[in-house]
């Protein structure tokens, strides 16, 4: 079966909002076995919607349709549906009851514009919204089906989880897609294909592969889609094996892992806690530590050293260092890491010195020089990075080849 995704919102398209709605949906409709053959964001305009929707019958069997069913005049998709499926609005005591419901659990009275929003096409069927005011309504036209739904993330997905796959799920037929996704770090995507160009040249027919690189690091998609799941699940998993023994140090998770949740884990399991000194990264890596849900079972704190004055004397980093090797430097940022060790009384620590740019660079050290030092409980290892010009990636990539560094060290011992 084939489905099209419709975006409506004009804050879509000054980009003032991104369209995770979009990548959330698809995500979830290949995992059934769906194929999105089109993802299309267009303006609040009802002319704009109607002919899209007349475009997107005429390919799908599925339209998935988010925003413009708020309570305001800017919303306008309840009422150009009406128009396209040639009907009338009518009023839904359940959608009314469910708006009541809400209105009063904030402690808030209805009013007429949210009561408007119990009106609904009379030939669409209604699928409620457990998080919402705005109902999701469902029509059939010529055996395609189309949805409509909320714009606000968590109500579509609410409604996507509860009611719409399970439903869609029944009435798939045809060929299973089956999707596993590889986290590389440390290669660069050109390297990277090079180096597992023999693998990917013999992958089985039903397979494809793609490169997803961002900052730090790439993706590699793994895709296979056939009639038979076993089947399928099998030599998926022969073929990531194969992966794994061809490129172990460069793969560090799958699919929804991140750094910072992946050294957590390891932390706990070892009765574990870390600390960080940043310089060139202001913080971003206790940010990214701090992310996650519990990690106050292993991280003490972090230094911000972000001046040579206060690398000395919060870190304990010898003037004499700075003046002869630099705050750039592998001597600096051991320092630096043995400093906040001792400082916080951790187990690890990270340290991270480096020229994030655009300016600061010199031809011995020219910006994107990232020097890294992870201190362990017996031993401490440092590393020298060259990551590019752009500030923002500069800041990214440190933090990411720190924790890479650091879940290293936790997986050696």
């Amino acid at each position: 079966m084939k489905s099209i995704i419709i975006s409506i919102g004009d804050e879509l398209l000054i980009g003032q909002v991104v369209n995770t709605n979009a990548s959330w949906m698809a995500n979830q409709l290949n995992a059934i076995g769906i194929t999105v053959h089109r993802i299309i964001t267009i303006s609040d305009h009802g002319a704009e919607i109607i002919k899209t929707l007349k475009l997107a019958e005429e390919e799908a069997d599925i339209i998935l349709i988010t925003g413009g069913l708020g309570p305001t005049k800017d919303d306008i998709t309840k009422h150009t549906l009406t128009q396209y499926f040639n009907t009338h609005l009518v009023f839904n005591e359940d959608v009314y009851k469910q708006i009541e419901i809400l209105f009063g659990q904030r402690g808030f009275a209805v009013t007429d514009i949210n009561r408007r929003q119990a009106e609904v096409p009379a030939n669409c069927k209604v699928i409620q919204n457990p998080c919402g005011t705005a109902p999701c309504m469902w029509f059939e036209k010529d055996n395609t089906l189309f949805f409509s739904l909320p714009g606000v993330p968590f109500e579509m997905e609410a409604i996507m989880e509860k009611e719409i796959l399970p439903l869609l799920s029944q009435r798939v037929s045809g060929d299973f897609i089956l999707q596993k996704t590889i986290l590389t770090q440390g290669v660069g995507e050109s390297f990277l294909s090079e180096i597992i160009a023999d693998w990917e040249d013999k992958l089985p027919k039903s397979m494809g592969l793609a490169y997803l690189p961002q900052p730090g690091m790439v993706r590699l998609r793994l895709t296979a889609k056939g009639s038979d799941e076993a089947l399928l699940k099998s030599t998926l998993d022969a073929e990531l094996l194969k992966l794994q023994h061809l490129i172990p140090q460069y793969i560090w998770g799958y699919d929804h892992d991140t750094l910072e949740s992946l050294i957590g884990k390891l932390l706990i399991q070892l009765h574990a806690t870390v600390a960080t000194a940043e310089s060139c990264t202001g913080g971003y890596i206790s940010h990214l530590i701090t992310s996650v849900a519990g990690s106050s079972a292993y991280f003490k704190g972090g230094v911000i050293s972000y001046d040579n004055q206060v690398k000395e004397e919060q870190l304990k980093v010898s003037k004499e260092t700075l003046i002869k090797f630099g705050a750039v430097s592998r001597e600096t940022v051991e320092e630096m890491a043995k400093g906040v060790q001792q400082l916080l009384h951790t187990d690890y620590s990270i340290a991270v010195s480096g020229i994030a740019g655009p300016d600061g660079g010199t031809v011995d050290k020219p910006v994107g020089t990232i020097w890294v030092a992870i201190a362990t409980p017996t031993n401490i290892y440092s590393e020298c990075f060259l990551h590019g010009e752009h500030r923002g990636r500069n800041i990214r990539k440190a933090a990411l080849s720190a924790l890479n560094m650091l879940r290293k060290s936790l997986i050696q011992g």
